[in-house]
C-alpha cells in the first residue's frame, strides 16, 4: 500500500499524512492527530511549528497527485485498463465486463459504485471513482494480487478534478450524457468538456468505443475510436425485443450478423450489454466466446432488480435522473399488462433543476406516483419534494416523505400484472439524513413486506 495518507484516521506508523483542504473538512485541522498516530512526515499549506519533517507546497492536493503519479505510473502501466464514462450506463456496462472477463478466465478487477471487487474481495467505495490516492492505491493492490485487467467507471468529478492522473486507459467508453451533476459543473457545456477529459486518458494505440446514438458522442471520436448504436458502423443494434425473461438482440458487429439472447430487461441495457461486448472484442478476445456467455451475465444489484410479489413485481433501480427516470419507465411500458405505480424521489444537497423534471416524467409516463425521501442529507426532505411537485401537471400522485411508508404503500397497491417502479436508491442500502447515514434498503423493504404478507 502507499504509505501516504489524507485522513488522519487511516494514519499507521512512518506515513506521511498531506492535510489537504476539501470542501467542508480542512486536513490542516488533523495534523497534531496524524502525527499521534504515527506520521514521520507532513505536507502543509500553512507553515506550523511540528514535531516531525514539514514539508510545505501551494497546493497540497497538486503535490499529491505529483507525487503518486511520478513514484507509482509506471507500476500501473503493468495493468490493462478500462474506463467507462456517461451520465448513465456506467455501472451495468462495467460490471457485465467484468463478469466476462472472469468467466473468460481472465483475473480482473472491478472499481466502481458499488465498490471494489476481485477475488473474494468486495469492499465498498465512498465514490464512483475514489480520490487519486485511493485509486492508486487499488490499483497497486490489484498488481500484489496478480490481476491483469481492471474495468473501472469513470465520473465527470473524477475527470475534472484530476483523479485519474496518470492513468492510461487501453479502452474508454462513452455511453451518455444527460442533465445530472449541474450543480457542479453549472452548465451542459462544462459537463461535456469534463467527460471529454477521458480521451485525453486514452494509450496512444486505445480505442475509444462511444455511443453515436447520444447527441453528444461524436464528440468522443477518436482516429482509433468505434462507433455503437443504431446508428453504430461498427457495433451496430439492428432490433431487439423485450421479454419478462431478458432481451433478444440483433445486431451487426464489424459487418457480421449476429442475434443474442440476454438476461437483461430494457433498451439502455441493450446498449450496456453491446457496449461491454465491444470492449472486449476490442482486447481482442474471441467473439464467439464473448457471445456464448451472455445468458450467464446478471446485472449488479439495485440494477433494474425485479422482484416477485405475487402476481406483480417490484422494480429496484438506481435511476436517479430525468433521463434515467424516463427510460426505466419506458422499459416497462413496452410490456405492459396492468398499471406502473412508481416510488421516486430526489437527493438533498444536489442539483435541484433536474427536480421538476423527474417529477413530470414520472407522473407523465406511470398509472400512479408516490413521491418521497432519498437521501435528503442537509436539506428539509418537505422542501425537497415541494421543488418535485413544481414540474408536474397531473393529479396522479400522493406525498410520502417516509421512504419506508412509501414502500409499503406503494406494494398494498399492486395487482395481477402490476409492476412498482423504486427509484433513486438502487445498490444503497442506507438513506443518509442530515449528516447520519441510517441503514436502509428498498430490496430488503419489499422482502420483508412479501413475508408481512405470507
Amino acid at each position: 500500500m502507499i504509505p501516504i495518507k489524507t485522513d488522519s484516521r487511516k494514519v499507521k506508523p512512518n506515513d506521511t499524512f498531506v492535510a489537504i483542504k476539501g470542501l467542508t473538512v480542512d486536513g490542516h485541522d488533523y495534523i497534531d492527530k496524524a502525527i499521534l498516530n504515527g506520521a514521520t512526515k507532513v505536507v502543509v499549506e500553512k507553515e506550523g511549528n511540528y514535531p516531525v519533517e514539514t514539508i510545505v507546497v501551494k497546493d497540497t492536493k497538486e503535490w499529491l497527485q505529483q507525487t503518486i503519479v511520478k513514484n507509482y505510473q509506471e507500476e500501473i502501466k503493468k495493468l490493462t485498463l478500462i474506463g467507462v464514462t456517461g451520465t448513465n450506463g456506467k455501472t451495468t456496462t462495467c460490471f457485465l465486463t467484468y463478469q466476462t472477463l472472469k468467466e473468460l478466465g481472465i483475473h480482473a478487477a472491478y472499481i466502481g459504485t458499488i465498490g471494489f471487487w476481485y477475488d473474494d474481495v468486495k469492499r465498498e467505495l465512498p465514490n464512483t471513482t475514489p480520490e487519486i490516492l485511493e485509486i492508486y492505491s487499488m490499483l497497486i493492490e490489484a498488481i500484489e494480487h496478480k490481476i491483469t485487467h481492471v474495468v473501472m467507471e469513470v465520473s465527470s468529478h473524477s475527470l475534472h478534478q484530476k483523479r485519474i492522473e496518470g492513468l492510461q486507459f487501453q479502452i474508454a467508453c462513452f455511453t451518455n450524457l444527460t442533465e445530472d451533476h449541474l450543480d457542479y459543473h453549472k452548465t451542459m457545456e462544462e459537463y461535456l468538456h469534463a467527460k471529454l477529459k477521458i480521451v485525453d486518458a486514452l494509450k496512444e494505440n486505445g480505442t475509444m468505443i462511444y455511443n453515436i446514438d447520444d447527441p453528444y458522442g461524436h464528440y468522443f471520436a477518436t482516429p482509433h475510436s468505434k462507433s455503437l448504436g443504431f446508428s453504430g458502423k461498427d457495433y451496430q443494434i439492428v432490433s431487439y425485443e423485450n421479454t419478462k425473461e431478458g432481451t433478444t438482440i440483433e445486431c451487426n458487429i464489424e459487418g457480421e450478423k449476429f442475434s443474442i439472447s440476454t438476461n437483461l430487461r430494457s433498451k439502455f441495457n441493450v446498449y450496456n450489454y453491446l457496449m461491454s461486448v465491444a470492449i472486449l472484442n476490442e482486447l481482442s478476445f474471441p467473439l464467439e466466446d464473448i457471445l456464448f456467455l451472455s445468458k450467464t451475465l446478471f446485472a449488479p444489484k439495485g440494477r433494474c432488480e425485479q422482484i416477485k410479489v405475487g402476481e406483480s413485481e417490484a422494480v429496484i433501480d438506481y435511476a436517479h435522473t430525468p433521463d434515467a427516470v424516463e427510460k426505466i419507465i419506458d422499459a416497462f411500458l413496452e410490456n405492459k399488462k396492468g398499471k406502473i405505480y412508481t416510488i421516486i424521489g430526489c437527493g438533498g444537497d444536489r442539483d435541484p433543476i433536474k427536480r421538476p423534471i423527474m417529477g413530470e416524467i414520472a407522473t407523465s409516463k406511470s398509472d400512479y406516483v408516490i413521491f418521497t425521501s432519498d437521501n435528503p442529507r442537509t436539506e428539509d426532505p418537505l422542501k425537497i419534494l415541494e421543488d418535485i411537485i413544481k414540474g408536474v401537471s397531473k393529479n396522479n400522485y400522493e406525498i410520502e416523505p417516509d421512504r419506508k411508508k412509501a414502500i409499503k404503500k406503494g406494494l398494498s397497491l399492486l395487482k395481477k400484472d402490476d409492476v412498482l417502479l423504486i427509484l433513486g436508491k438502487g445498490h444503497e442500502d442506507y438513506q443518509i439524513i442530515g449528516h447520519e447515514k441510517i441503514h436502509f434498503d428498498d430490496a430488503e423493504e419489499v422482502r420483508k413486506y412479501q413475508k408481512e404478507m405470507e
